[in-house]
């Protein structure tokens, strides 16, 4: 049992740490990025860290959404296609960042740049019972969740394991 709280505290340490969790960290520090969907926001399915890089995973979060899909901060289009039967966009964030939108038939092309808030894309049906868009995001080629670039994960503290 005493071994517990040290492994504890040096998870903590180790999330507190990572690029996912400190936006600190991240290209975020200048600002959140702007939501890629209207209101209501909700994430139908979150991002789950995949154990190893490859273990299975949810690598992004699935976005309840409307039709239309905005660049949540400006960049370099990377890829705009299809990748095996879905469409998808990819944006060069710049600083090693790219994030990945899909099923997303996209109004923009390879190499365009974009301003914060563009219209990228249309959402197509079928990832999700309701409509929704899968948002993925790579820092140096590594999954992250995206909700750590909107200011939505709170950074970690580390609590006292004993009284006073």
């Amino acid at each position: 049992m005493p071994r517990m709280p040290a492994l504890a505290t040096l998870g903590m340490l180790l999330l507190a740490a990572s690029p996912a969790a400190s936006p600190a960290a991240s290209p975020a520090a200048d600002g959140p990025w702007r939501w890629p969907v209207d209101p209501p926001r909700v994430v139908e399915r979150p991002f789950i860290a995949p154990a190893t890089k490859y273990s299975t995973g949810h690598r992004g979060v699935d976005l309840r959404s409307g039709d239309v899909l905005r660049a949540p901060a400006p960049g370099v289009v990377h890829f705009a296609g299809v990748v095996v039967d879905r469409p998808v966009i990819s944006i060069d964030h710049g600083g090693g960042v790219i994030s990945s939108y899909e099923p997303v038939v996209a109004s923009v092309a390879k190499g365009d740049t974009i301003a914060a808030g563009q219209t990228i894309g249309t959402v197509q049906a079928g990832h999700c019972r309701s409509p929704c868009v899968h948002m993925g995001v790579r820092v140096d080629s590594e999954y992250v969740s995206p909700l750590s670039f909107f200011g939505e994960i709170p950074r970690a503290v580390l609590l006292p394991t004993r009284g006073a």
